[in-house]
């Protein structure tokens, strides 16, 4: 009998963890399934643009695995039974079983109990949330206010591409902390360069207490004027894992080991934002594409190492740096130490629009050819019947 693995979510971790198993598990001894509620790949790093009225390249899962061995089920997930060891499907779409899960939903926007959030505020965390926005902003006319909340990299990306694509409007950021706080100070400078090149107002320092269909209220108790609101002031894992048996963290993350499986069920790893893992020094991975794809294939390498009683690969999982767009021409790659620390140096302009374009482009391919970043080395998997040996 073969070893089902199935893959939740085909995002960036996702969509990896299942090319990487389909290259290195031979099939004849192991079924792939990856289940996603899209049936393309979602370009997440880009919903910025696609909320501003640029189109992005469409990639069907069905074509993306064609030939690899992966099979694709669009679907939605309702819940998963740790103990049982299934999948359940929304809209009557029955179950999967599985031998291990990799699990990979993602995030999406949070609200942090801010009133009137889910009600008036628009999101980028995804492509239908994108799309509704572009609709919103489309409707606009000259001199509309537009304001987004949250000084993150989300947050920055979404201001600047706004103000560039619609220049006729009157858009605003909303920082809880000073403006790219976290940058050094090459970068920083930059940014604020950047930001009164492209006109945008900026209110540091502010925390938003409540959004209305007319703006936002922060929490001294000023309002800030808006006909359109974004929210980008963090992100939520989805609340499936939380409702199962699974250890998680007090997001909903679940708690996996240094090889991104679960410490309560040693047959569920977790990737991306899903998980609450750690990375080669030991601190938390943050939520991040930069996060996602290696704990992809750390999973998937693991996975396939213990299926096939090899040795288990170290966990490497490290930084090199944060890249965030300033509209289309413009942007800043900061360097950053392994566990996420800014260096004095940072690539500011034209060549850090340039050089994020290509870590974007690169991590698209990745996604569209699965099985083709790694040399043929399909292994066939140990019979369950057979002593599997653990070395880590």
């Amino acid at each position: 009998m073969k070893h089902r693995i199935v893959v939740l979510g085909a995002g960036y971790a996702g969509a990896n963890a299942a090319g990487r198993l389909a290259k290195r598990l031979h099939p004849a001894g192991t079924e792939i399934t990856l289940v996603n509620a899209d049936p393309e790949f979602v370009e997440r790093v880009r919903m910025h643009q696609l909320a501003t009225g640029q189109d992005l390249k469409p990639r069907a899962l069905t074509d993306v695995f064609a030939g690899t061995g992966v099979q694709v089920r669009i679907a939605r997930v309702a819940a998963v039974d740790a103990e049982r060891k299934t999948v359940a499907l929304a809209d009557g779409s029955g179950e999967i079983a599985y031998d291990t899960l990799v699990y990979a939903l993602g995030s999406t926007a949070a609200d942090h109990g801010v009133p009137g959030v889910a009600e008036h505020a628009h999101h980028i965390a995804g492509k239908q949330s994108a799309l509704r926005l572009r609709a919103r902003l489309a409707d606009l006319a000259a001199g509309g206010t537009v304001l987004v909340v949250g000084g993150g990299l989300t947050g920055i990306e979404a201001v600047t591409e706004i103000a560039e694509a619609r220049p006729d409007l009157e858009v605003a950021l909303a920082a809880r902390g000073g403006l790219g706080d976290w940058l050094s100070e090459k970068a920083r400078d930059h940014l604020r360069e950047a930001i009164d090149r492209l006109g945008i107002t900026v209110h540091e320092h502010t925390g938003v207490a409540s959004v209305g269909p007319d703006g936002a209220v922060t929490v001294d108790g000023r309002a800030i004027p808006a006909q359109v609101t974004v929210w980008t002031a963090g992100f939520a894992v989805h609340p499936i894992a939380a409702a199962t048996t699974l250890e998680v963290s007090v997001t909903g993350q679940i708690v996996v080991d240094e090889t991104m499986r679960s410490v309560s069920h040693p047959d569920v790893y977790a990737v991306g934002d899903a998980a609450f893992a750690p990375g080669a020094s030991g601190d938390t991975l943050r939520m991040s594409c930069a996060s996602g794809v290696p704990s992809a294939h750390l999973a998937a390498d693991v996975i396939a190492a213990r299926l096939t009683g090899r040795p288990i690969p170290p966990n490497k999982i490290g930084y090199t740096g944060q890249c965030v767009s300033l509209g289309r021409r413009d942007a800043i790659v900061q360097w950053v130490t392994p566990d996420d620390q800014p260096k004095p140096s940072a690539v500011t302009g034209k060549t850090a629009a340039r050089l994020k374009e290509m870590i974007c482009k690169t991590a698209a391919w990745s996604v569209s050819h699965p099985t083709s970043m790694l040399p043929t080395r399909r292994r066939h998997a140990i019979p369950a019947e057979e002593p599997v040996v653990i070395t880590a």
